[in-house]
């Protein structure tokens, strides 16, 4: 496991995996944000903020979304300019010995937050997870459920043993003490509705609908959802973990993930989280809504899903098909385990 500075300008995707070591291990680097701008050449380019810095436009888009978290968190903390926040990619790959050879492949990426006070020099760990992001994820969604029939009956269990392997792994545990957060959009294709229950910091607690498949596709992962609308927010956010959202984080830590997210969803989903009215008790989001105000930062969401399946793909190709039967063999030994 690597911790690199955030981001530069990703480049197109290589096949050669860059050497992590026998075991993985994190690399820590000072000060990673405001330094530069650039990414690192094996940042994934699906990882959505190094998907930003592309392009003649990628300073200014950094730098727009890094002031529009910075804003976001201050406004949540009622801080004036006290507080910035500093990002970190958290990359792992995966070791394994298969064929009579050793072989790696990048397994996830996921952002990491630190809060600063500017006022007392203080850092102050947040959460893991944000803009959660994976090889074997993008093969299952953009490869493997588009070409078959009908769901496949262990859809997702070989990325959520290994998901959970990562977080029981001593690479995880050495760096970090709670459990990730994934923080994604509420679906489209649902209705929520309040259930009269509002946290002090994440807002109002909506219900949903139905499990969906991403729900089950996380549950694999062994996370649970609940979603929340902070104060001042066009729509409610989902959060996924392992852990207990309301009771195993402080309240600096949860503005931190609800600030980096917001920002990134008023980028990615404008229509939603960018949305003029915020959303009622009862909600519906539709990407059909016109009432909404763009954010200064260019995101292709047409090019994310191009490399979707790219990557998907890349992933089959280099993954799932030579090491087939090992793979199954460990998804099926992980699910007699849990």
């Amino acid at each position: 496991m690597i911790k690199e500075p955030l981001p530069q300008c990703p480049r197109v995707l290589d096949e050669q995996i860059a050497d992590h070591g026998e075991r993985p291990h994190l690399q820590h680097h000072p000060d990673p944000v405001r330094r530069g701008l650039l990414p690192a050449d094996s940042s994934r380019l699906t990882t959505n903020f190094a998907n930003l810095a592309r392009g003649d436009h990628r300073q200014q888009n950094l730098r727009a979304a890094l002031a529009m978290i910075d804003g976001r968190a201050n406004d949540l903390l009622a801080a004036g300019d006290r507080y910035r926040l500093e990002l970190d990619i958290v990359s792992a790959s995966l070791q394994f010995f298969d064929g009579g050879s050793d072989a790696e492949f990048p397994l996830l990426e996921m952002l990491d937050v630190t809060i600063v006070d500017q006022h007392t020099g203080e850092h102050h760990h947040g959460i893991l997870g944000n803009n959660f992001s994976s090889y074997l994820r993008d093969y299952d969604f953009s490869v493997l459920l588009p070409s078959s029939p009908g769901l496949p009956s262990d859809f997702g269990a070989l990325h959520g043993a290994l998901f959970q392997r990562f977080l029981e792994s001593s690479a995880f545990r050495s760096d970090f003490s709670a459990e990730p957060v994934v923080c994604i959009s509420v679906s489209t294709s649902q209705t929520y509705r309040q259930n009269g229950y509002v946290h002090p910091v994440l807002g109002a607690e909506y219900d949903h609908e139905h499990s969906s498949l991403t729900d089950d596709y996380f549950g694999r992962m062994g996370m649970r959802v609940r979603y929340f609308q902070p104060a001042g927010a066009s729509a409610p956010l989902a959060f996924y973990t392992r852990g207990d959202l309301t009771e195993d984080y402080t309240d600096l830590q949860l503005i931190g993930t609800i600030a980096t997210m917001e920002t990134f969803q008023k980028i990615y989903r404008p229509e939603i989280y960018a949305a003029n009215t915020p959303a009622g008790s009862t909600y519906r989001p539709t990407l059909d809504h016109t009432d909404f105000t763009p954010t200064p930062v260019t995101y292709d969401r047409e090019e994310r899903s191009r490399l979707g399946i790219t990557q998907g793909r890349w992933t089959e190709e280099h993954l799932v098909t030579p090491h087939h039967a090992l793979l199954s063999r460990f998804a099926a030994d992980a699910a007699v385990s849990l």
